[in-house]
């Protein structure tokens, strides 16, 4: 595992729009199947773009895999990409696209936890490299070095196929945020590691 750079982006969003092409939530976000990958693509470059800032976008060796985490106290997107957002929603997929995705935002931002965290905002694998265990390993070594920081880490999992695997290294469900669609996106949540006496994780 890595931190991503500039030049990695490309692969980034390659990965990221072979990842979520089927996902039952951003799948269907983009309603015309033909166009799905073009309008998609521009939507994750610009949030994969927006994270290089952090220095928490990580990937894989070839960015195989790769997951976007955003550290405490900081936004996904700055200020000018957030105003800007729904006319690159609307320019790409059309003005009814741009407010559903909107209002699903929206219904994320409602619930997400006030207590500084680690926030897993997108986490994908290439198609060509699924079932290799990259995104469980690269999930897996952006927790160690989150423990190492002693912090928690949240995320939405748009797909029930998941929710055990996010289990199984800690997360547990918070709450269930009802789609329009009728999808439900499961928010998960997992403590900061214990390094002793008054280290223990914040509660959301």
């Amino acid at each position: 595992m890595r931190v991503a750079a500039s030049a990695d982006i490309d692969a980034v969003v390659r990965t990221l729009t072979t990842a979520f092409f089927h996902d039952p939530l951003w799948g269907p976000a983009f309603p015309d199947v033909e166009r799905r990958a073009v309008q998609a693509a521009a939507v994750w470059r610009l949030y994969a773009t927006s994270a290089l800032r952090h220095h928490w976008l990580l990937v894989s060796e070839n960015a195989e895999a790769a997951a976007v985490w955003i550290p405490p106290g900081r936004e996904e997107l700055a200020p000018e990409e957030a105003g800007n957002l729904a006319n690159l929603l609307w320019q790409a997929a059309g003005p009814e696209v741009a407010e559903a995705i909107l209002t699903v935002s929206d219904q994320f931002a409602a619930v997400r936890p006030r207590q500084p965290h680690f926030y897993l905002t997108l986490l994908g694998v290439h198609d060509h490299h699924r079932g290799k265990g990259l995104g469980m390993a690269l999930l897996s070594e952006s927790l160690a070095r989150i423990d190492v920081l002693c912090a928690p880490a949240y995320l939405e999992s748009s797909n029930p196929a998941n929710l055990q695997r996010y289990e199984s290294v800690g997360f547990t469900a918070l709450h269930q945020i009802a789609i329009a669609t009728g999808h439900v996106v499961t928010t998960m949540w997992r403590p900061a590691a214990d390094r002793g006496p008054g280290t223990g994780g914040l509660a959301p």
